[in-house]
């Protein structure tokens, strides 16, 4: 349980970092395809949870690497 924990932790405090940081990629997290369940009663255990904060580190990731691009050619 304590990992599961500290997976929630590292969620909570990377998706404050998007909203604070990064808003026009916070508006875009309730469109990901990784909070929308394709199952009725999803299960939410440590597997789920560290899939989701890599998606969530992948997209901030990319979203670094495009604006980074996109400002270099202004």
């Amino acid at each position: 349980m304590k990992k599961l924990q500290n997976i929630l932790t590292d969620i909570t405090r990377l998706t404050l970092n998007i909203e604070t940081n990064y808003p026009e990629l916070y508006r875009t997290l309730d469109e990901n395809p990784m909070t929308i369940p394709t199952i009725a009663h999803p299960e939410m255990n440590e597997t789920t949870m560290q899939d989701y904060l890599e998606s969530l580190k992948q997209l901030l990731k990319h979203h670094l690497e495009t604006h980074k691009k996109n400002n270099s050619n202004l």
